[in-house]
């Protein structure tokens, strides 16, 4: 459990430095060209990846669902949606937002699912998220302010 942990905490970790790093590209150039050059070396770093350890062809990926193949597109939207907003409200409240919207994403696919949830312990959650938002952007007009 500790190794997944971990984990989930790296990934947590390299959204917020890729981020960060496709809010700069935005700034530089437009969201929607960050995006492209974001999944053009993505898919550049995930070729050679997938070449040297292999398995880059799996069997069974032609019988998936079409729907399956969602994640690409929606992960265009996502990362030229997070460049966009990082550069315009700061990376707290992007993160702030993108974890809220995940959360409730998430609790609602749980709800769903079958999968054993405890809904009051995810909307608490939820709850202290968005609550944390309002709070560091009150900080912030407080600072402006004097």
């Amino acid at each position: 459990m500790t190794v997944f942990v971990l984990l989930a905490s790296l990934g947590g970790v390299l959204v917020g430095l890729s981020r960060q790093l496709n809010g700069r590209l935005s700034i530089s150039t437009t969201p929607l060209i960050a995006s492209f050059w974001n999944h053009a070396v993505g898919f550049a770093a995930l070729t050679c990846l997938g070449l040297f350890v292999g398995g880059l062809f799996p069997q069974g990926a032609a019988g998936a669902p079409w729907y399956a193949y969602l994640g690409g597109p929606i992960g265009v939207i996502f990362v030229a949606a997070g460049s966009w907003a990082i550069a315009r409200i700061g990376a707290v409240n992007s993160a702030l937002l993108i974890i809220s919207g995940q959360m409730v994403t998430g609790v609602a696919f749980d709800y769903i699912s079958t999968v054993p949830v405890s809904f009051w312990a995810n909307a608490s959650g939820i709850v202290l998220i968005v609550g944390g938002m309002m709070i560091s952007r009150g900080r912030r007009k407080v600072d402006r302010l004097q």
